[in-house]
C-alpha cells in the first residue's frame, strides 16, 4: 500500500468488451493507440507490408538494436561491425544467386486475380470464390530500381534483399584493414527489402524491414562446432531480453529444408498467436558466398594462416535476426491482462532493459508548484534513465497508460513533496508504492532497475 493516502487508490480501468478480441488484434490496436507502429501511408489507404514506427516503437527498436550490438560486437573481441550500402553493383546479386534463385512459387486465382505463395494454399481452387488457380510460376522477390537518369537495363539495380552480401563483398577489405583472423565475425544492422507475395500478420512479414546479421568466418574444419556455439548463444540472447523460455525453442532444419550449400541450420522459434514460427535463423553456409564472389570478381577471398602455413577460403556461420520481428515478439510475450479489483488491467511487462520508458514522472496535479517540481525531478532522472513526463488526465489513468506502454516505474510528485522533499515510486508489476526522498531517487531506481 502507498504511504501517502492521496495516491493510494488507483482509478479502475475501463470495463472490457463482452466479446474478447484475438491477441493479435488487441496488440495491433494497442500499438496504434500508444504509438508503437502504424500502417504506412495510412491516410491514403496504406501500403501492404510496410509499417511506420511511432515514438515508442522507435525507442523499443533502438533498444533492441543496442542490445544486439552490445552483445554481438562491443562485448566481444572477435567481432567488428560495418555498414554497407543498400544499393550495390548488380553483379553482386548475380554472383550470389539472388537474380536467378531468390524466388517464391506464385499462384493466381483466375477469377479474382489475387496472388498467393504456393505453400499458402491447398487444393486447386480459391476457397473464397472457387476460382481456379494458375500453374505455379517463379516470382523474384527483389525490388528493382535504376541508378542514374536513364531507365534501361544498363542502369538497373536492386534494393538489397539481405545485408549479408554487403559483408561478404567487404571480407577482404575488413581483413586487410584490421588485425582480425579466423574465427572472427563481421556484424551489420540495416534495412533490407523483399517483394513478398503475401506479407501479413502485422509486422511479422514485411516488404521493408531491418536485419541484424553476423557473418562468422571460421576454419573449414570448425564450422559445425561454431554452429552449435551460435545457436545456443542466440537462444540465450532472447532469454536475456525477458522472453519466457517456454515460448522459445530451437528447431534443426531437415535435409529437405537446407540450401544446397548449407551443412546445417537451426531456427530460434517463438510460439506466436498464429503458431510456432521463425524468430531467427542460424546457418552454416560453408564457403559458398566467398567462393562465388571470388570467382565472379576475380578478387582473392582466401585467408593465409601463418601459424599453420595454410591458405583456405573461410567457412561461414550466420545468425540472422529481424529487428521488427523481435519487436513484435517482445510485445506479444510482454502482453498481459490482469484483474484489478474486478476490472481488467492491460500491461506490457517489458524487461527494463528494453522498455521504451523506464521511469515516468507524474505530478498529482497540474497546479504549481507540483508541475515545476515534477519537471525538475524528471530532468534530474533523465541522464540516468529513459524518462517521460506526463501531467494529463487523472493519476489512475496515467498509471494505466504507463502500464500499457510497459514502463517499469512511475515517480509521483504530490502535495506532500513540497514539504517533505520525497516522492512515491510505484512499481508496474507489483503495483506497490514506496516513499523515497528526492535526493535518493537515482540510487533507489538504479537498484530497482539493476
Amino acid at each position: 500500500m502507498a504511504d501517502n493516502p492521496q495516491i493510494a487508490a488507483e482509478a479502475a480501468p475501463e470495463k472490457p468488451s463482452a466479446q474478447p478480441k484475438p491477441l493479435m488484434e488487441k496488440l495491433v490496436s494497442l500499438a496504434k493507440q500508444r504509438g508503437f507502429f502504424y500502417q504506412s501511408s495510412e491516410i491514403y489507404g496504406g501500403i501492404q507490408g510496410v509499417y511506420d514506427f511511432g515514438p515508442l516503437g522507435v525507442a523499443l527498436r533502438n533498444n533492441i538494436k543496442r542490445a544486439w550490438w552490445r552483445s554481438m560486437v562491443e562485448l566481444r573481441d572477435d567481432v567488428v561491425g560495418i555498414d554497407a550500402g543498400i544499393l550495390m553493383n548488380p553483379k553482386v546479386w548475380v554472383a550470389s544467386g539472388h537474380v536467378q534463385n531468390f524466388t517464391d512459387p506464385l499462384l493466381e486465382c483466375k477469377k479474382c486475380h489475387q496472388r498467393f505463395r504456393a505453400d499458402q494454399v491447398s487444393g486447386k481452387r480459391h476457397d473464397e470464390d472457387g476460382g481456379e488457380f494458375t500453374e505455379a510460376r517463379q516470382f523474384n522477390l527483389m525490388f528493382k530500381t535504376f541508378a542514374g537518369p536513364v531507365e534501361d537495363s544498363s542502369t538497373q539495380v536492386y534494393l538489397r534483399p539481405e545485408t549479408a552480401q554487403g559483408i561478404f563483398v567487404n571480407f577482404a577489405n575488413v581483413l586487410n584493414s584490421t588485425r582480425m583472423r579466423p574465427p572472427f565475425g563481421i556484424a551489420q544492422i540495416g534495412k533490407a527489402f523483399r517483394n513478398e507475395i503475401t506479407p501479413g500478420n502485422s509486422i511479422f512479414r514485411l516488404r521493408e524491414f531491418e536485419q541484424m546479421e553476423l557473418e562468422y568466418f571460421v576454419p573449414p574444419a570448425d564450422e559445425m562446432k561454431w554452429l552449435e556455439y551460435w545457436k545456443e548463444q542466440r537462444l540465450n540472447w532472447y532469454l536475456s531480453l525477458g522472453i519466457h523460455r517456454e515460448h522459445l525453442r530451437l528447431r534443426a532444419h531437415g535435409k529437405e529444408e537446407l540450401a544446397h550449400y548449407a551443412r546445417g541450420a537451426f531456427d530460434v522459434e517463438y510460439e506466436f498467436p498464429f503458431g510456432w514460427s521463425e524468430l531467427e535463423g542460424i546457418a552454416a553456409r560453408g564457403d559458398y558466398d566467398l567462393t562465388a564472389h571470388q570467382q565472379a570478381s576475380g578478387r582473392d577471398m582466401s585467408y593465409f594462416d601463418d601459424l599453420i602455413r595454410e591458405r583456405y577460403v573461410p567457412h561461414v556461420v550466420e545468425p540472422s535476426a529481424g529487428v521488427d520481428r523481435t519487436l513484435l515478439t517482445l510485445m506479444i510475450d510482454a502482453y498481459h491482462e490482469e484483474e484489478v479489483r474486478g476490472e481488467r488491467r492491460v500491461v506490457l511487462k517489458f524487461h527494463h532493459f528494453v522498455a521504451p520508458i523506464q521511469v515516468a514522472v507524474l505530478p498529482l496535479s497540474r497546479k504549481e508548484p507540483l508541475t515545476q517540481l515534477a519537471q525538475q525531478v524528471e530532468h534530474q532522472l533523465r541522464p540516468h534513465f529513459r524518462t517521460e513526463y506526463d501531467d494529463t488526465q487523472s493519476i489512475g489513468k496515467r498509471y494505466r497508460r504507463q502500464d500499457e506502454i510497459g514502463t517499469p516505474f512511475a515517480v509521483t510528485i504530490d502535495f506532500e513533496t513540497v514539504n517533505d522533499k520525497a516522492a512515491t515510486i510505484r512499481s508496474r508489476d507489483e503495483m506497490t508504492q514506496v516513499r523515497v526522498p528526492l535526493e535518493e531517487l537515482v540510487p533507489a531506481l538504479k537498484e530497482r532497475l539493476a
